[in-house]
């Protein structure tokens, strides 16, 4: 089946953006790419083409609302009407709360959630006069429970899911025909491990299990075809919600205890590294960051979350199936 719809990505030249440009791709889709490092746009450009399917890539820093707004305006007037608008693009710093300088978090604040209100207000200016389209909003388990060691990121996720929830109950009230969906993800094998600031010791790592960037963009790409309120991606996303919402005390404690060490390798912080905060690093940096080698290539439960009813039915079976089994024994003894 042809996908001719027209997809908006910010921070689609890097990790599960760029990631989900592909699959947008190979599923037909015209594709729309925003993000700040043009070299590694134009790769992703010609990725996104190789599928034969029309890109468009603009450098923009979405932190700038004029930027995006003169982006979308643009990619109208290239693509056509924009139907699937997603928000992935972020930065961060890892460093004690004690460390940070109020520029380092103003910037994440931009970037992370300032940068996702930007292209939502864009994509609605569009879509309402319509009354359709779809919003698809990245998010993380972060969203809900923070960690030590990414104070500003994480604020940055928890302000945008409070933003997003208040843009559902509007529209809702509106009747109207925009859905909006949030997909929540697990720690991702993406290069900003190696170019986000960092005052660790250690090399930044994503905390395990580690899951890779094409596990995020399927369900990206599901998301966006059957949008419902909201996605869980992985079982550590569930767990992490889940026990957030019953004993967040405790997940305090353990989080103090393991989530230091959790985030570094044992691999020292090289002292001429560069960061992305304030300006893209240069390099051919893809989808994948340099955790392959940990990194799991699909989740189970991601699957089962996007495929409820077969899940239900086939536990269902599995049910009956052992029922009936278990009479059959009954009633042969």
């Amino acid at each position: 089946m042809t996908d001719r719809r027209v997809v908006v990505i910010t921070g689609g030249s890097a990790g599960a953006g760029r990631a989900a440009a592909r699959a947008f791709a190979h599923k037909g889709a015209h594709v729309a790419l925003l993000a700040r490092g043009e070299e590694r746009l134009a790769q992703a450009q010609r990725e996104v083409e190789g599928a034969g399917v029309r890109c468009l890539a603009i450098p923009a820093d979405v932190a700038d609302a004029a930027a995006v707004e003169e982006a979308a305006t643009r990619i109208e007037e290239t693509l056509g009407p924009i139907d699937v608008w997603v928000n992935s693009a972020m930065t961060s710093v890892f460093s004690p709360v004690h460390e940070l300088q109020a520029d380092e978090v103003r910037r994440v604040i931009e970037v992370t959630y300032l940068g996702s209100v930007n292209g939502i207000l864009a994509a609605l200016r569009r879509m309402r006069t319509r009354d359709r389209g779809t919003i698809v909003q990245v998010g993380s388990a972060l969203a809900y429970r923070a960690i030590p060691l990414q104070a500003s990121y994480c604020a940055s996720k928890f302000a945008i899911r409070g933003f997003v929830d208040s843009l559902r109950c509007e529209l809702r009230h509106d009747r109207s025909g925009i859905r909006v969906t949030s997909v929540h993800m697990p720690a991702l094998n993406t290069p900003q491990f190696g170019w986000v600031r960092s005052r660790l010791p250690f090399h930044p790592q994503p905390v395990p299990p580690i899951y890779q960037p094409e596990v995020a963009a399927r369900a990206i790409v599901w998301a966006a075809d059957h949008p419902r309120r909201e996605y869980w991606v992985g079982y550590p996303t569930v767990g992490a919600i889940g026990a957030n919402l019953f004993v967040p005390g405790l997940l305090d404690r353990y989080l103090a205890r393991t989530n230091f060490e959790a985030q570094q390798t044992d691999q020292p912080v090289s002292p001429d590294r560069l960061d992305n905060l304030d300006k893209p690093v240069p390099g051919a940096h893809g989808a994948h960051g340099i955790f392959d080698a940990k990194a799991k290539p699909r989740s189970i439960q991601s699957q089962l979350s996007m495929h409820r009813r077969l899940a239900a039915g086939t536990v269902s079976g599995v049910a009956l199936a052992a029922m009936a089994a278990r009479r059959r024994r009954e009633a042969a003894g």
